[in-house]
């Protein structure tokens, strides 16, 4: 909360305008074009960490795909998540997200702006639409991320179990899926301090549908999760080392 409050502050000047243009883009987000309205999440973003003492350490940008739609799947740490990953990439994506957090002030709008998907866990059916509505829009050019893990790890950077039904809409559209990698993404936010915090984004290479194809969704599910913690690993042990 106190790093939302700097954020804030360090912005003031610029938050009213702000907060009209995301309620206004968000009530009209179907006749706006999604160029104009990621560029302004970014925008926001953008400034927002960087009030907010917020670096974030992009690596891999050239392993997302262009060309063709694709699936973001990182381990999920918190709210800032969808945050990081915004700054971090250049191209346009939504998001599945939880039905407890489609009536959080800011999300609600960004969520709205990003068309994203809300589904509700305890509900099959509906998840299921979901996952066929999502499926019918990367196949159709749509970007999307969706957390595997289903909620945030309380671990820090500790990674929880994968479900393989998050992966059912990227089999289903031959999507290529890209495992994305964060680390301390549950600092600026799940922590009561303002001190200054990296976050580090990693896109890691793509898996495309000919490599995947003939594996079950769980397999699938824990080759992602493997890359991603070796990646968590890896940089926890360099930074030991300096």
């Amino acid at each position: 909360m106190r790093r939302i409050i700097l954020m804030v502050l360090y912005n003031l000047p610029f938050v009213p305008y702000w907060w009209w243009q995301l309620c206004h883009f968000a009530k009209h987000t179907e006749e706006i074009p999604e160029p104009e309205k990621y560029a302004l999440l970014k925008k926001i973003t953008l400034h927002a960490n960087k009030g907010g003492r917020v670096k974030i350490d992009v690596h891999g940008r050239e392993h997302i795909p262009t060309g063709e739609s694709f699936v973001f799947f990182p381990n999920h740490q918190g709210l800032f998540d969808v945050l990081a990953i915004i700054e971090a990439c250049d191209q346009p994506f939504s998001v599945v997200a939880k039905k407890e957090v489609k009536d959080v002030p800011f999300l609600k709008q960004v969520f709205r702006i990003m068309k994203a998907k809300i589904m509700d866990r305890e509900d099959v059916r509906q998840s299921l639409q979901v996952i066929l509505a999502v499926t019918e829009e990367v196949k159709n050019g749509r970007n999307y991320l969706i957390f595997p893990e289903g909620t945030r790890s309380k671990h820090g950077n500790q990674v929880g179990d994968f479900k393989g039904g998050s992966f059912k809409c990227a089999v289903k559209a031959r999507a290529p899926i890209v495992p994305v990698a964060l680390l301390n993404a549950f600092e600026p936010f799940d922590r009561n301090s303002i001190a200054p915090v990296t976050v580090q984004v990693h896109f890691l290479e793509p898996i495309f549908y000919e490599e995947y194809k003939d594996l079950k969704t769980t397999a699938i599910a824990e080759l992602v999760r493997e890359r991603i913690v070796k990646t968590i690993a890896e940089q926890e042990k360099e930074a030991a080392i300096k």
